[in-house]
C-alpha cells in the first residue's frame, strides 16, 4: 500500500532529486522491494537538516525505549532519538482484524506533513525494522514528538480536583484550534474524546492518535468537500449518530464529538451510563444525549452559555452544527465575557 505522502512534500525541491543519496528507512518512497527512501546521506544543518531528517527514522540513533501506553493496534514508548525525546508507537499485527491493523498505521500518517502547535507532530514512519530484529509482529512504527503522558481522561477522572471555568474554555479552545487546522487540511480525525487529547507539561492540549482518521476529498470545481462512506471505528460514546446510522463522514462528526468532549470538561461526569448496544440504539432513535439539567446548566448564565454551545454540536442534524472556526468565535466570546 503506498504512502499517503509524497516524498516531495517533504524535501525541498533544491534536493531533490540530485544528491548523493544514502539509505534509511521509511515507507514515504515505496519502491518495489520495500519501503525505502534515499536521503542525502551528507550532513546539513539548520532548517533543511530539519525537512529531511524529518522523513526517515536513523534506527542506530533510536534508544532507551520504555513501554508509556498499549492499546488494541499496538503499544507506545518514551525514548531518545538523536539524544531527543520522542515517543515512538508500534503497530502490531492484531490477529483477528488484520485489516483493521493496517488501516489504523496508514490512518496515522494521514497527519504526517502537519505542523501546529495543537497537535502530535509525526517525526517519521516506516514499514520496515532494523537488521537482526527479532520482532516480527510490527506492521510498522512511527516516531512522534513526546508530549507527556498526561491526557484529559486523567485530568477529568484521575484527580480529586475540578477543572475551574477558564482552564475548561482553554482546553477547549487547544482542541478547537486543533481542529481548526486539520479540516482546513480536509482531515476528519473521527476519534475525538479526552483520552486522545494529551496536555503537555506547558499546559497545552495536543490531539493525538490518527488511527481512525480520514482524509476528505475536495472538489475544486464546486468549492465543496466531497463525503466518504463511514467505517467502523472511534469510540461510540463519541461517535456521531449520522456514523452510527452508517451515513457519509463530513468534517461535522468530529464537532459531534467536541460536543461530548466539551461537556465532560464542564462536568467532569461520564456521558451514558449503561450497556453499549442500547445506549446507541437511544442516540440515533430516540436523539438521546448528555443530562444538560443540572441546576449548573439552568441557573446560571455560564451554564445556559454551555448548553446552547453543546446542543448545537450535538445536533442529530451534521449540516447544523458550526464549524470549528464557528466554535473558536463562540469559546473567545465566552472566554472574554466573564459569565459566572
Amino acid at each position: 500500500m503506498p504512502s499517503p505522502i509524497p516524498l516531495t512534500r517533504l524535501l525541498p525541491k533544491e534536493f531533490y532529486p540530485s544528491l548523493d543519496f544514502g539509505v534509511c528507512s521509511s515507507p514515504l518512497a515505496k519502491y518495489t522491494n520495500d519501503s525505502t527512501l534515499h536521503v542525502p546521506s551528507q550532513y546539513f544543518h539548520g532548517r533543511v537538516a530539519r525537512k529531511i531528517w524529518s522523513s526517515v527514522i536513523n534506527w542506530k540513533e533510536l534508544r532507551s525505549l520504555q513501554v508509556i501506553g498499549s492499546g488494541g493496534f499496538g503499544s507506545v514508548y518514551k525514548g531518545l532519538y538523536f539524544g531527543e525525546t520522542v515517543a515512538i508507537k508500534k503497530v502490531k499485527k492484531y490477529s483477528k482484524n488484520k485489516l483493521a491493523s493496517r488501516q489504523s498505521f496508514w490512518s496515522e500518517l494521514n497527519a504526517a506533513h502537519l505542523q501546529h502547535k495543537n497537535i502530535i507532530r509525526i517525526i517519521a514512519a516506516t514499514t520496515c525494522m532494523p537488521e537482526n530484529s527479532d520482532n516480527d509482529d510490527n506492521i510498522g512504527t512511527i516516531l512522534m514528538e513526546y508530549a507527556g503522558c498526561l491526557n484529559l481522561q486523567y485530568l477529568i477522572y484521575g484527580t480529586t480536583s475540578t477543572l475551574g471555568k477558564d482552564k475548561c474554555l482553554k482546553y477547549s479552545k487547544d482542541i478547537v484550534n486543533g481542529l481548526f487546522f486539520l479540516h482546513s487540511h480536509v482531515i476528519v480525525h473521527l476519534d475525538l474524546k479526552p483520552a486522545n487529547i494529551l496536555v503537555t507539561d506547558g499546559d497545552t492540549c495536543k490531539i493525538a492518535d490518527f488511527g481512525s482518521s480520514q482524509k476528505l476529498e475536495f472538489d475544486r470545481d464546486s468549492s465543496a468537500i466531497i463525503p466518504r462512506m463511514s467505517h467502523v471505528g472511534g469510540t461510540y460514546t463519541h461517535r456521531a449518530p449520522e456514523l452510527l446510522k452508517g451515513e457519509d463522514v463530513t468534517l461535522m462528526a468530529d464537532i459531534y464529538s467536541f460536543g461530548i468532549t466539551f461537556w465532560q470538561l464542564i462536568t467532569g461526569e461520564q456521558p451514558y451510563a449503561g450497556d453499549r448496544q442500547p445506549v446507541l440504539y437511544a442516540v440515533v432513535a430516540y436523539n438521546l444525549r448528555p443530562s444538560v439539567t443540572s441546576v449548573f446548566f439552568l441557573k446560571t448564565a455560564w451554564g445556559q452559555t454551555c448548553k446552547s454551545v453543546l446542543e448545537k454540536c450535538w445536533n442529530g442534524d451534521p449540516t447544523q452544527r458550526p464549524s470549528s472556526r464557528d466554535l473558536i468565535k463562540e469559546i473567545e466570546i465566552m472566554q472574554c465575557s466573564g459569565q459566572t
